[in-house]
C-alpha cells in the first residue's frame, strides 16, 4: 500500500494504537504547532517503526501542550529492508545527502565502515539517526533503518558472516557493465560496501577481492563521485537483484 503525501507524516517514539494519547514532546510541539501551524482537530499521520502508521489526530487541552490521538492505521507495519548497507563516511553535507538517499533506495540497516582513505567521520551518531528518521518522514517508508557505530574495514571483514554476499563497488574494475555479474548472486542476504572519496587502497581491494563472500563489480565507464555512487548502486542492485523485480 502506498503512502499518503496529502497528510504530514510524524515519527513517535510511543506506542501507537486506536485512542492510545500521548502529549507530544517539545520539539513536536514546536514543529507541529509553531512551524505547521496545524490546530486542534488537524490529523496527521504518525509511524513508530513498529506499530504501522496511524491516521492521528491533533487535541491541543492548553496553548502549549498537544495530545497526539492515534485514531485508525492506514498501512500495517512492513517486514523491514534486508539490505545492509556499508559506507565510507564522507564530508558534513555530503554525508546527509547519502544517508538520506540510501533510505530512500531501500536499506535496512546502515554501517558507516572506516576505510584508509576515508575523510569524512562521524562524531555524532544521534545526528545521522535523525536524518534517518527525516528521510523516512518524507518518503513514506515505515520500517526505520538501524544506523551502527562506525568500524574498522579490516574488523568487518575479519567477523563478517559468511551467509550475507558483500557487493563492492570496485573502482579499479576494468569491466564497465555490474549486470552480468549480479546475474550469478544467488544469496538472498546482501549488503552492499562503497569506499571514500579517495577510493579503496590497493592492499583493501585485495583482501575484499580475496574473499569468499564478496562480489567486486564496476559501475559504467565513468568516474562518479562516492555520494553518487552509492545511488547508482544500490539502484542497479536493487532492479537486477533486490525488491524492484
Amino acid at each position: 500500500m502506498r503512502a499518503n503525501f496529502r497528510l504530514q507524516r510524524l515519527f513517535v517514539d510511543m506506542p501507537l494504537a486506536e485512542g492510545a494519547a500521548q502529549e507530544a514532546t517539545a520539539e513536536q510541539f514546536n514543529y507541529l504547532a509553531n512551524v505547521l501551524r496545524l490546530e486542534d482537530g488537524a490529523e496527521i499521520l504518525t509511524f513508530n517503526g513498529r506499530d504501522g502508521e496511524w491516521r492521528t489526530r491533533l487535541a491541543f487541552p492548553s496553548r502549549k501542550k498537544i495530545n497526539l490521538v492515534p485514531a485508525e492505521q492506514t498501512r500495517p507495519q512492513p517486514a523491514p529492508s534486508d539490505l545492509h548497507y556499508l559506507f565510507a563516511p564522507l564530508k558534513v553535507g555530503r554525508l546527509d545527502y547519502l544517508v538520506q538517499k540510501a533510505v530512500e533506495m531501500g536499506a535496512g540497516f546502515l554501517q558507516p565502515v572506516m576505510t584508509q582513505h576515508v575523510q569524512g567521520k562521524i562524531t555524532n551518531l544521534d545526528k545521522v539517526k535523525a536524518n534517518v528518521i527525516e528521510a523516512a518522514e518524507q518518503c513514506g517508508i515505515l520500517a526505520v533503518p538501524e544506523v551502527a557505530a562506525p568500524v574498522k574495514l579490516s574488523d568487518l571483514l575479519d567477523t563478517w558472516p559468511a551467509d550475507r554476499r558483500i557487493i563492492f563497488c570496485d573502482e579499479g574494475d576494468e569491466g564497465q557493465n555490474p549486470l552480468p555479474i549480479l546475474a550469478g548472486v544467488t544469496e538472498k542476504k546482501l549488503a552492499l560496501l562503497v569506499g571514500p572519496e579517495g577510493g579503496f587502497s590497493e592492499e583493501e581491494r585485495q583482501k575484499l577481492r580475496s574473499l569468499s563472500f564478496v562480489t567486486a563489480i564496476p559501475l559504467g565507464p565513468r568516474i562518479l563521485r562516492a555520494d553518487t555512487a552509492a545511488v547508482a548502486a544500490l539502484a542497479v542492485i536493487q532492479a537486477a537483484i533486490g525488491d524492484w523485480r
